[in-house]
């Protein structure tokens, strides 16, 4: 799922016109509660790995361990090293 579906989904229950990716983004990584909303498993609309504290081959590894095929998301080139 990406940010971006999850603020519409969010902007449909609370009767907004829209909700911004960016700030759903922005709560995901704040929220130290992770088992309701796990933020290693929300992806960028363009299929890269994006925005995780821990690092991205950290959330390509818990992606893995759950069996996700992760081979049609890539890491961005900055994120690598």
């Amino acid at each position: 799922m990406t940010y971006r579906e999850i603020a519409d989904i969010a902007a449909t229950k609370l009767h907004k016109e829209h909700m911004s990716a960016q700030a759903v983004g922005g709560a995901v990584g704040r929220n130290h509660i992770e088992i309701i909303v796990p933020c290693h498993r929300v992806v960028g609309s363009n299929g890269s790995l994006t925005g995780y504290a821990a690092g991205l081959l950290i959330k390509k590894k818990l992606l893995q361990l759950e069996k996700i095929d992760v081979s049609k998301f890539r890491i961005p080139k900055e994120s690598e090293n």
